[in-house]
């Protein structure tokens, strides 16, 4: 499939509803467990879109439309949320995320961006030069990472429990 920005923003705009309705209601072992030391949970997860959607996307767009094929972007804490997080709960991170990402696309929509746009570069501090659609298609699949990151984590506390069917149920063997 090739780069199209209404089909990324298809998902970017779904994937606050996708969160809240997985996520909200359950209980406490749900959305706290992980699958052990130096893994994350549910709830490490939504803190982590959170600080994405504050402090990268748009920041990082606005770095390469207007830094020339030279501008370097910050760096990103991956792991902020275990600080930013700290006394929320699981239904106002997913409200934080869904304001957060509702004003981002407004602000993505706005720069009216164009083909041309697409291939602009910045430089990110590992990776050295990217383009525009690199960075707009990382922000899609980055959702997506996420939520199957939740998913499996989530079905991995029954893999004990699933017995023999462990061996049709990919999800159990990641």
């Amino acid at each position: 499939m090739a780069f199209n920005l209404n089909e990324l923003i298809e998902v970017l705009k779904r994937t606050p509803n996708v969160l809240e309705s997985l996520l909200v209601g359950l209980s406490d072992s749900w959305i706290n467990t992980n699958e052990g030391e130096e893994t994350w949970s549910p709830y490490d997860v939504m803190g982590h879109y959170v600080h994405a959607e504050r402090t990268n996307w748009i920041q990082r767009i606005e770095v390469i439309l207007h830094g020339s094929g030279t501008g370097t972007f910050q760096s990103f804490d991956r792991f902020a949320q275990f600080e930013n997080s700290k006394g929320k709960t699981i239904l106002e991170l997913c409200h934080e995320f869904r304001e957060l990402r509702e004003v981002n696309l407004r602000l993505l929509e706005n720069m009216n961006l164009q083909e041309s746009d697409f291939i602009k570069t910045g430089i990110h501090p590992q990776f050295g030069q990217v383009t525009l659609s690199q960075l707009l298609s990382t922000w899609m699949a980055h959702d997506l990472d996420h939520i199957y990151q939740i998913v499996r984590v989530m079905a991995k506390q029954y893999k004990a429990d699933a017995g023999p069917w462990v061996e049709f149920l990919r999800i159990l063997r990641a």
